[in-house]
């Protein structure tokens, strides 16, 4: 904004330059506020394109292990053999069934899910197979077990090591020979599933206890799909929090559009014993709790920077050096934005963007356009 009596001598005076004093300073904030509203759009757009090429499915990643699940889940999907996913709880293992399952030939077939640790004993054989009316006190009518409602789909037994030693004879009959039979009833039925189980148990370890029998280990770990903890997936973690803080902003119409990159440091930096659940976890209460476009991290209940006070992670470095070399190239073009932005080879929002991160005093007002 620029006054001038160049042309009109005294058209203005002190009163009209406070006028546009306080009008240049709304004016200015508008300006920051849309410019960095408008970065924000574009690194969104950017990171999406970037995620939709490394999504299968819901299970989004690129370090070497994620890569092989995927090849692992394409070649096992379309055949009907049973498939045992393992790893610590929270890892994704549903995500990992549902995704055999969407890719097999009996997609257009249910997905029926059991918890078999979230069952207590005394139901599961007759939620699992079903019952006859009258068949125990209670049983006032028949009921189909989840095997039979699995017919021509999926049966996704989650928590299988879990499941109590005298029922697994009768599910071991069942994957034989694909029949159950209800409680109370006289002859089995047949059924046509596939068998997809899950467990965060070392089941070996469990047939050395006599927990688990060795028959059914085998007849269920045709083919084993492990899934490793976060903290062992490198930038997997950054790519997985990204990937939910999108889909939960688009659930919760949440404005939030990303994350401060003391929050993608310390996402890095944090060991997540709860995996993935605990992840999507804290990034929902971010999305529900912060005021601010983006979720920094303590929003998250992480510390800034990571845990290590005596050496910054890498992403803080980075963002450091390249605040401080935006500010030097400033220097050298006279504090000229536009000339700094074309030596750079980057678009001008990204030097005022590195420019308006808390700037020291000398550096407000010092650069131009």
């Amino acid at each position: 904004v620029h006054l001038g009596n160049d042309d009109v001598v005294n058209l203005f005076d002190d009163s009209s330059l406070d006028v546009l004093t306080v009008f240049a300073g709304q004016a200015a904030v508008l300006l920051h506020n849309a410019l960095v509203l408008d970065e924000l759009k574009l690194d969104r757009e950017r990171l999406e394109a970037e995620l939709e090429g490394k999504r299968f499915g819901d299970l989004v990643g690129s370090s070497a292990s994620l890569r092989e699940i995927f090849r692992r889940v394409e070649r096992v999907a379309p055949t009907d053999v049973s498939v045992l996913i393992t790893g610590e709880t929270g890892t994704g293992k549903e995500l990992v069934a549902r995704e055999i399952h969407r890719r097999s030939n009996r997609a257009s077939g249910p997905f029926v899910v059991v918890n078999c640790g979230a069952i207590p004993e005394n139901l599961l054989e007759s939620e699992l197979f079903g019952h006859t009316k009258g068949a125990f006190t209670g049983a006032v009518a028949s009921r189909t077990g989840r095997f039979q409602q699995a017919d021509g789909g999926t049966l996704f037994l989650d928590e299988i090591g879990e499941m109590p030693i005298h029922l697994q004879v009768k599910l071991l009959r069942a994957l034989q020979e694909r029949v159950v039979q209800r409680v109370g009833a006289e002859r089995p039925e047949a059924v046509d599933i596939r068998i997809v189980a899950a467990t965060h148990r070392d089941l070996p370890q469990r047939i050395r206890e006599g927990q688990f029998r060795e028959d059914l280990y085998y007849r269920l770990n045709v083919v084993n799909i492990h899934l490793p903890p976060l903290r062992e997936r490198g930038e997997d973690v950054v790519m997985v929090a990204r990937y939910i803080l999108k889909r939960e902003a688009e659930a919760l119409r949440s404005p939030i559009q990303g994350f401060t990159p003391d929050a993608i440091a310390a996402i890095r930096a944090y060991r997540w014993p709860g995996n993935v659940r605990q992840l999507e976890n804290r990034i929902k209460k971010a999305l529900v709790l912060s005021d601010g476009p983006l979720i920094d991290a303590r929003d998250l209940d992480l510390e800034p920077g990571g845990a290590d006070p005596e050496l910054k992670p890498l992403a803080v470095a980075r963002e450091e050096f390249s605040r401080r070399y935006v500010l030097e190239a400033l220097e050298k073009h006279g504090g000229n934005r536009t000339q700094t932005a074309a030596a750079l080879g980057v678009d001008p929002r990204t030097v005022f963007r590195y420019l308006e991160r808390e700037p020291r005093d000398e550096e407000r007002g010092k650069f131009e356009p």
